[in-house]
């Protein structure tokens, strides 16, 4: 639509007393504007110029509002730009006011440009999110940096910031012939009826790390560092980041935002629809209930999607619908409805530049917004509000449903709980009244058991409906004698009760996520969003993920161990939820451990720096053996890791305590498999086995490559090569896994004697056998035609085909050597099924029974699911029977020896 510059002067002239004024007042502006040249009038409104810095902002706002104003109405500018020009004058205006402010009491000190002066303006609210209105005020919090602000001698830091502050407010809050700037309300500072108007960055960083409260939480959801010194702002904002984005969710202070919004619309007296005197920003289904509706699911969910933390209330709409949060047309008409009632609002201020949001009582001035914003009368206005904010009201009383707290009674009487199908109705009614009557500590207080009264009916019925609800009940029992609250995680699964059903499938079914619920139930929290059920990105990926807000290196410690157990967790209740093949669960936890390996060994490595210095063209060398090095994890797996580091092992570090490239490395490695394995606050990580290193665990635990090298060409036993083809690097300098290949092929490329090859072998599996026999029926690992033998096949073809033509089975991945072995003619097609069949049920079967002694019955189906694309229970015994015969048979064929399977 193109603009209407006529209509809009027109309509400005005769229904705004405040733009028809500044026609008159400013005609060059009148004229570029008649002209329809609103890009080129609003360069002139920001280039209004005057020696007094008070004169000087009052005329560019003056001009600037006249200009906006204008153009809105004509169509030229719309909202979004409207309102990014008003929020970056207010930016601008509020830096110039404070640099003079400073530079008045302080004249010899450099305040222009970008010269650092001590001082920050964090905007918040409409300011902040770049969303200001005509008449807006601005609610920024002023910190001072007492080390650097500028003040004389025998000025305090404090005093001196006090002053600035208030020049600022008087530069720019005051009316004179020119009108004002901007209106500045310092009251979000921290405890603002007690502090001084501008607060120390220590001071408030102390407030918000302990003693803020859950509205200023959402306050800062669309803070931004504005004036002053801009980078020391940031800086700040990033200290506090964790304050603002939590990444376990608080149910307690979403209830309290909750109460707040409740607050509004009890405090508010005027008319409940629009009509003469209704509250365009207060009123039921106004402007602040689409932001409080934005800003509620980012204070839950943002912590844990970091692409929800935008300012504005467009953007944060639109996130939430990409991260599947709400609906995509929720979001549309959300923010259609948000745009039209601040277009409104916009209109209201014009006439009289009057920071108003109310509709006008009388009606002859109703109906002059009406025609300001070019409709016919007052009451084609109110209709379309009425419909406008009856969508937005309706949406928002939802929300408030979903976070008010509305309590269900108890459930846990005898006859509710037969009529469940316990089988112990009455023992159960007697356990459950145990967890409340004071003994269980997580359920003491009276605002746990309120929040476990609200979801004790959902959770009886997901416990009773779970594959083996007495084993669930016990685990729930355990879980919560473990947790030292459990408040959080009751809010949770009554905003999420589609949980419910997860969590019990987890504790009937899983002892290892159960476990793992004991000891952080906040693990919950990782399927509140669709990602929850997304495979692990790539390492890169993870990597970026666990370098995030975390400044030094115990902090990392601690994120990793929270970002591993979390996307451990989301991949175990995948695996159990049948959500992806269990060979791309594997992956997935391959992956995770390999971004783990190599962020801790780079972090140990720079820790172990500042005091041992570094060795100039030396590298520690992290190799992944056994299923890490195949890229094919279990929840029950551990690390299997050599260590090796590159350059000259005579030479010598050079830090503060130097070591011997020997020494260094060696206790390099200690400190790399302790970032790895030692538990902290955040739990452990990872067991680590080093003992496949050369000499086993007699020998150094890292060895310089050349050693390494010498030591397989020399002395290695062939079960030691065996186990060198699935090696791979995962930490290192970028040419180490071209050093690895090189060097695996030329040891492969070695001649050897095939029947001495055979003999060793066969040697070493049977010697596996007797010292490791198969613990059940179930252990698909170490039966008879299980996966070792598999893996011992093809590893001994790997070595008696020297790594094939051009080392193309030289694969450290076990399924893709299968591939190019059998395309080679070597083995059948029928091993990689059999390969994979085996792997998905030790997968499977290591998070649901890791003894595999014992399986219990309503673990079957896990399996079943995870196994076969259809079929029962004794369909997948005879797909493992059909697998581990193929497997024998190749054995037979290529090792010449028959396998006794077991039953």
């Amino acid at each position: 639509m193109s603009a209407d510059w006529e209509a809009a002067l027109g309509r400005a002239r005769a229904h705004s007393p405040f733009l028809s004024d500044l026609l008159e007042r400013e005609e060059d502006l009148a004229a570029l504007l008649a002209s329809g040249e609103g890009e080129a009038a609003l360069q002139a409104a920001l280039s209004r110029e005057d020696a007094d810095v008070g004169v000087r902002l009052r005329r560019q706002r003056r001009a600037l509002a006249l200009v906006l104003g204008v153009g809105d109405l004509a169509g030229f500018f719309p909202l979004s730009r409207v309102m990014t020009e008003l929020s970056g004058f207010a930016d601008r205006a509020l830096d110039t006011a404070m640099r003079e402010a400073i530079g008045h009491r302080v004249p010899d000190h450099d305040v222009c440009g970008d010269a650092p002066i001590g001082m920050v303006a964090l905007a918040l609210g409409k300011q902040g999110a770049g969303e200001l209105n005509y008449s807006s005020d601005i609610d920024p919090i002023l910190l001072y940096d007492p080390r650097i602000i500028p003040r004389r001698d025998r000025d305090e830091p404090g005093e001196a910031s006090q002053m600035a502050a208030r020049r600022l407010v008087q530069t720019m809050g005051a009316t004179t012939a020119d009108g004002y700037v901007l209106r500045v309300d310092l009251r979000l500072r921290p405890a603002s009826e007690v502090s001084p108007l501008a607060i120390s960055y220590d001071a408030a960083l102390t407030h918000y790390e302990s003693s803020a409260l859950a509205w200023e939480r959402a306050a800062f959801i669309r803070s931004r560092s504005a004036s002053g010194d801009v980078a020391a702002g940031d800086r700040f904002l990033q200290a506090i980041r964790p304050f603002v984005w939590r990444k376990s969710l608080d149910f307690g202070a979403i209830d309290e935002i909750s109460r707040l919004v409740r607050r509004i619309r009890e405090s508010y007296d005027g008319p409940p629809r629009p009509g003469p005197g209704y509250d365009l920003k207060r009123g039921r289904g106004g402007i602040r209930e689409v932001e409080f509706y934005a800003q509620t699911h980012q204070l839950i969910h943002g912590g844990r999607i970091p692409e929800l933390r935008v300012r504005g209330t467009r953007q944060a709409l639109d996130a939430l619908a990409e991260a599947g949060l709400i609906g995509a047309a929720d979001a549309q008409e959300l923010g259609e409805c948000y745009d039209r009632l601040r277009v409104i609002e916009h209109r209201l201020q014009m006439v009289r530049d009057r920071q108003t949001h109310a509709l006008p009582a009388a009606q002859e001035e109703l109906d002059n917004v009406a025609r300001l914003d070019g409709l016919a009368d007052g009451a084609a206005l109110v209709a379309e509000l009425d419909e406008v904010t009856s969508r937005v009201g309706d949406r928002f009383d939802h929300l408030l449903e979903m976070h008010g707290g509305n309590a269900q009674p108890a459930a846990s009487a005898p006859a509710n709980l037969a009529q469940l199908g316990f089988d112990d109705p009455d023992a159960l009614a007697i356990r459950i009244a145990g967890w409340k009557d004071g003994r269980v500590k997580s359920l003491r207080s009276d605002a746990a058991l309120a929040a476990f009264a609200e979801i004790e009916p959902a959770l009886l019925a997901a416990l009773a409906g779970a594959p083996m609800p007495e084993r669930a009940i016990t685990r729930w029992e355990q879980m919560l004698a473990r947790l030292p609250s459990a408040f959080n995680l009751f809010k949770l699964l009554a905003a999420r009760p589609g949980l419910l059903d997860t969590l019990a499938r987890v504790l009937a079914l899983s002892p290892t996520l159960a476990d793992a619920l004991a000891r952080r139930s906040d693990l919950l929290d990782t399927l509140i969003d669709r990602t929850a059920f997304a495979l692990p990105p790539s390492v890169e990926a993870l990597e970026q993920d666990y370098h995030a807000d975390a400044p030094d290196y115990e902090m990392l410690l601690d994120r990793v161990r929270r970002e591993v157990s979390e996307r451990r967790f989301a991949l175990g209740v995948q695996l159990i939820d049948h959500a992806h093949n269990p060979l791309e669960i594997a992956a997935g936890l391959s992956r995770t451990a390999e971004a783990a390996i190599d962020v801790l060994a780079d972090a140990a490595a720079g820790n172990f720096a500042e005091e041992h210095g570094r060795i100039a063209g030396s590298r520690l060398v992290v190799l992944g053996f056994g299923r890490l090095g195949g890229g094919v994890l279990t929840h029950a797996s551990d690390l299997d890791l050599v260590y090796l580091f590159t350059g000259d092992y005579t030479a010598e570090s050079d830090g503060r305590r130097p070591l011997g490239a020997t020494q260094y490395f060696n206790r390099l490695a200690q400190r790399v498999s302790a970032a790895l394995s030692v538990p902290t606050a955040e739990g452990a990580l990872y067991e680590v086995d080093t003992r496949l290193r050369p000499s086993g665990s007699q020998g150094l635990l890292a060895v310089s490559t050349d050693s390494f090298a010498r030591y397989q060409r020399e002395q290695a036993w062939t079960w030691e090569h065996m186990a060198l083809m699935r090696a791979r690097v995962l930490h290192g300098p970028d040419e180490a896994p071209a050093m690895l290949a090189g060097f695996v092929r030329d040891l492969v490329a070695m001649k050897r004697d095939p029947e001495a090859l055979r003999g060793a072998v066969l040697e070493m599996r049977a010697e596996m056998a007797r010292h490791k026999p198969a613990a059940g029926p179930l252990d698909v690992k170490l039966l008879r035609g299980g996966l070792v033998d598999l893996e011992f096949l093809t590893h001994y073809l790997q070595l008696r085909e020297r790594g094939g033509p051009d080392g193309a089975f030289l694969e450290p991945h076990l399924r893709k050597a299968l591939t190019a072995l059998a395309g080679a003619g070597l083995v059948s097609d029928e091993l990689i099924g059999a390969h994979d069949l085996l792997t998905r049920l030790l997968v499977s079967l290591r998070l649901v029974a890791p003894d595999t002694k014992e399986l219990p019955k309503g673990a079957r189906g896990v399996l079943v699911a995870n196994c076969l694309e259809e079929g029962d229970w004794d369909a997948l015994l005879a797909a493992l029977d059909k697998a581990r015969h193929a497997v024998a048979e190749a054995w037979a064929t290529i090792l010449g020896e028959t396998l006794e399977l077991e039953p």
